[in-house]
Formats: C-alpha cells, structure tokens, sequence
C-alpha cells in the first residue's frame, strides 16, 4: 500500500473568498469547486508528509499548515504588502529553513518556508 496524496481540509464560511487567499499569495490553482468545497493544486509534484508538533521551533506557534516554496522572500513581500499579519516574522533557522508564518483569513497560522543552504 501507497500513499498518494494527504489533503489539508479546513472549514470555510466562504470557501471561494477563502480560496482568494491561498491564489493571491501562493499562485495556486482551482482545480474543482463544486460550492460546498474549493480544492485548489499546484503542478509540481511532493511527497506525502505529516508533522506532529510540541512546538513550531524557534518558540514558535504549532502551525496548522507549512507550505513550502522557491522563493520564501518574494512570499513574503506579497505578505506584507497586502497587510498579512507576520506573525513570526522572516527568521533563517539553524534547522535550515527560512521561514515566516502568517495567519489566513479564517485565523490559521501558516508556515510559508524554503529549504536554504
């Protein structure tokens, strides 16, 4: 037996303005809507992982989600210029990430990171 996917499933009051977000700030894409749920993917590919946490490191909240990307600095503009909340703020880890979390408009902390060095 494979996994082949693990899927985040958040509860949304609206879930195509909640979807706005994770489009505008990630460049995801709407692959189904069918009203009760959006699911929005990227092309690249990933492998399934869970992460259980005491503990975001660095003194940081458990996030709800991490989403990992090529370009953590321009993620992080695109934040702050739409006056995302920073709730931690840009940090190079000795773990070696460098890592921001934000809160999604439903009040999610999120992990936006990039693997460096």
């Amino acid at each position: 037996m494979t996994v082949l996917r693990i899927v985040a499933d958040f509860p949304a009051d609206n879930p195509q303005e909640q979807a706005k977000f994770y489009r505008n700030l990630f460049g995801l894409d709407v692959v189904m809507d069918q009203g009760f749920i959006v699911t929005l993917a990227s092309n690249a590919s990933m492998r399934p992982q869970i992460s259980l946490m005491t503990e975001g490191g660095s003194g940081a909240p458990v996030p709800a989600l991490s989403i990992e990307v090529t370009d953590v600095d321009m993620v992080y503009r695109r934040a702050t210029e739409a006056g995302l909340p920073v709730i931690y703020d840009l940090t190079d880890e000795p773990w070696g990430v460098r890592r921001f979390f934000t809160r999604d408009p439903e009040g999610r902390v999120i992990n936006i990171l990039q693997h460096i060095g």
